[in-house]
């Protein structure tokens, strides 16, 4: 599973990924999903004029690209998502409290999937059942 980042560098910044995820990401064997969490949040980061908006006209644009020239399928949040969101211990050292990581986060454990991100807060999150891929 991809996080959030994962898909905006593949859009945007392509050389900011490492040599080991984009060997993963261009491994055909794989097959890339992404929450259905970030598709929201690329909309919501689409509509508040972020970096996205050099790059499409639109959100229904950024999923498109997303589904068809990336390649990755959006897993949709069953509710068996919530309650391993419901049992996740939040990692208040680093004040972690983005709710958007959190159901992600979640979705990959329930989900038995490894979750490739940059994000230096999910770490913590590996002794809770997260396999985490870093870049």
């Amino acid at each position: 599973m991809l996080d959030t980042c994962v898909i905006i560098d593949l859009l945007t910044d392509v050389e900011s990924l490492s040599k080991g995820a984009l060997d993963i990401l261009g491994d055909t064997e794989n097959t890339l999903y992404a929450s259905v969490e970030s598709m929201r949040e690329l909309v919501v980061q689409f509509n508040n004029k972020k970096l996205l908006n050099r790059y499409f006209k639109g959100s229904t644009e950024v999923l498109q690209a997303v589904e068809n020239e990336l390649g990755i399928e959006f897993l949709p949040i069953r509710r068996d998502v919530g309650y391993t969101y419901s049992r996740l211990r939040i990692n208040e050292a680093d004040d972690h409290r983005d709710p958007s990581d959190h159901i992600i986060i979640s979705h990959a454990i329930t989900e038995r999937m490894a979750l490739m991100s940059s994000d230096t807060k999910f770490p913590f999150y590996r002794n809770q059942g997260l396999e985490l891929i870093e870049y």
